[in-house]
């Protein structure tokens, strides 16, 4: 089984905020990406090392709704109003070339795997039903795209690159041994804290944290 960090989200009340915001931390400007049809939200996204990328995210207002509950928690009033203070670091998502294996012997429910295309691309994603990030998006997403190059090739590389994903639990043993159970422990740094993800980017004018 290959696992190795796919992507990472940073949730905003609009592109236009995300963006912005980003430029100001990291000296950069994040192009847009694309649509998600079937979740109602839109998206702007750049390589971030090898086969990986930074996702900035953020409902589409344009779209109508989405018939379900949105993913990542964008529905959430408790997300919205950290999102209407700032961008916040969302989750991280983990590739994976067998998703069916690592959902069957999770000890948490990661959701259920949903289909989704967009254009000749197809992949699938663990999704839960109510919208929710599990253990607060401390436990990563999984993903498995359909053959072919991974959708960071065809990204703007802007020389930004995640150095590493970090986690802090009240219960640091507990979610490493959760991690390890997922064979997911060697792509994050869990520490003891109050709940929270941050992602640590090396970028050309030095090492910047997102939380």
């Amino acid at each position: 089984m290959h696992n190795r960090i796919d992507h990472f989200a940073i949730g905003a009340a609009d592109l236009d905020q995300g963006v912005a915001a980003l430029q100001s931390a990291l000296g950069v400007t994040v192009p847009r990406g694309g649509k998600h049809a079937a979740m109602s939200t839109h998206n702007c996204v750049m390589q971030a090392g090898g086969e990986s990328f930074l996702e900035i995210i953020a409902i589409d207002p344009e779209a109508p709704p989405p018939g379900r509950v949105r993913w990542f928690t964008l529905d959430e009033a408790g997300t919205q109003a950290r999102l209407d203070q700032r961008p916040r670091a969302l989750c991280w998502v983990v590739g994976t070339d067998d998703l069916d294996s690592i959902v069957a012997r999770s000890p948490v429910d990661l959701g259920d795997v949903v289909h989704f295309s967009r254009g000749d691309r197809t992949w699938r994603l663990t999704v839960p039903k109510d919208g929710s990030l599990p253990e607060g998006g401390l436990l990563p997403a999984f993903i498995e795209w359909s053959p072919g190059p991974h959708p960071s090739s065809g990204m703007r590389d802007l020389g930004v690159t995640l150095h590493s994903v970090q986690l802090l639990h009240p219960d640091p043993q507990w979610l490493a041994g959760v991690l390890k159970q997922l064979a997911v422990d060697h792509l994050a740094e869990v520490r003891e804290g109050p709940r929270a993800v941050c992602f640590a980017l090396d970028t050309p004018s030095g090492r910047v944290t997102l939380d």
